[in-house]
């Protein structure tokens, strides 16, 4: 049999303890040829606070953690009763469905893609109100117009002198109003 990807369903905010427990568990049991990779989904955001830039960690499955093995009674025995495991997803309770190699690519780029080029925390749409912060047209109001997540700005309308203003702005300037 071939290794293959299972959700598993932990408790949330316990994603990490885990990842540790199975990895403690499974060199107890000495079954690490029957396991591979054991993943907490997260990928790198981008947030702006007191005008620091910091970049964190957020999981972007609450709740999950991903689990490459071989399903065999052994091994389905020790992920199941691992302390705060709930279960796992797909299939039946007694026979998980993994989930398929396109899904898990997807994931696995997905967290890589994020530690190369993390993403801004808040995310704005166009024809949302926000409010300037900093530069020129602080404590301004506005709409965005347009969003450019690759360059980190937006173009906002503000009101100057009863005239509709469009104005480039870096993520940073701004909060949602």
């Amino acid at each position: 049999m071939s290794m293959r990807w299972y959700v598993v369903h932990a408790y949330s905010q316990y994603e990490n303890n885990v990842k540790k427990a199975l990895v403690e568990r499974i060199g107890r049991a000495g079954l690490q040829d029957k396991f591979g990779d054991i993943l907490v989904p997260t990928e790198e955001v981008v947030e702006i606070k007191d005008g620091v830039k910091r970049t964190t960690e957020r999981k972007f499955f609450p709740g999950y953690v991903l689990v490459q093995m071989e399903m065999g009674e052994d091994t389905w025995h020790l992920v199941k009763s691992t302390p705060k495991v709930l279960g796992f997803i797909g299939g039946t309770p007694d026979k998980p469905a993994p989930i398929s190699e396109k899904e898990a690519n997807a994931i696995l780029n997905r967290v890589e893609e994020s530690v190369e080029k993390p993403k801004p925390k808040t995310l704005y749409e166009p024809g949302e109100s926000v409010r300037v912060t900093e530069g020129p047209f602080a404590d301004f109001n506005g709409v965005v117009e347009e969003v450019n997540y690759e360059k980190n700005r937006l173009r906002v309308a503000v009101l100057i002198f009863g005239r509709s203003t469009p104005v480039e702005l870096e993520f940073s300037q701004v909060e949602k109003g």
